[in-house]
């Protein structure tokens, strides 16, 4: 895609389907189908995550400046926060606890909302800005999905 804003939008929503796979098998009972759907969904956050933290952020953080500091830092420590609570909702998954994981679905589908509204429109506007002409080399390096 053509700019960061684009790109990990789309990625968001990508994120978005798969949870809704999760639900949608739990909800019907059918557990092989959540599990698998689980790994996908667990897997598909990792790499966005992941990419961000990797790539994304440090390209920016040497763009603008701020060098871990700023919007960056407040993504990485939600990025903390929401990996600690897909930690344990991969338990409640283990377990075939469905209901313990539709319950701590609501509370990640809350900071993944307030998350996403951040990086949508403070920190991927600010990497259209400042990272337009490397975005390019930066999106090459995505990791190869499921």
């Amino acid at each position: 895609m053509d700019s960061a804003s684009h790109f990990l939008t789309a990625d968001h929503r990508a994120c978005d389907a798969r949870w809704l796979a999760v639900e949608g098998a739990a909800h019907a009972g059918n557990a092989a189908a959540a599990t698998g759907a689980w790994t996908l969904f667990a897997g598909a956050m990792e790499r966005h995550f992941a990419f961000e933290e990797e790539v994304l952020f440090p390209a920016l953080d040497h763009a603008t400046g701020m060098h871990g500091a700023g919007p960056t830092a407040v993504m990485r420590h939600e990025h903390a926060q929401m990996r600690r609570l897909l930690a344990t909702m991969a338990a409640a998954v283990a377990q075939g606890a469905w209901d313990t994981l539709m319950d701590q679905g609501d509370t990640l589908l809350l900071l993944i909302g307030q998350h996403n509204l951040k990086e949508e429109h403070i920190l991927y506007p600010l990497a259209d800005a400042r990272l337009a002409s490397d975005w390019p080399g930066l999106a090459a390096r995505w990791p190869v999905s499921d």
